[in-house]
């Protein structure tokens, strides 16, 4: 999967829709393999960002957890920690 691709669900504060269509641009991205498409492709690929951001603000509305809601500063400084430890020289 990619990376740039962030888990959306079930944080406090909620996800914004931002956050939801930067999340499907990257998906779009990786599968048609464009960073930024052609004029030819324009139209198309927006399209389907606006599509696929749509059924995912869907998909995120329906889903159901019993488990608290994640902190973003918290999950922010995990992340920030394992990319250290990845790159780490």
């Amino acid at each position: 999967m990619c990376r740039n691709i962030k888990n959306l669900f079930n944080f406090d504060p909620p996800v914004t829709e931002d956050e939801i269509r930067d999340a499907s641009l990257q998906f779009a991205r990786k599968i048609s393999g464009f960073t930024k498409p052609s004029k030819a492709n324009e139209i198309p690929f927006h399209a389907a960002v606006h599509e696929i951001s749509l059924i995912s603000a869907r998909l995120l509305a329906s889903l159901e957890t019993n488990a608290p809601p994640k902190d973003r500063e918290e999950e922010a400084a995990k992340k920030k920690a394992r990319s250290a430890e990845r790159f780490a020289v």
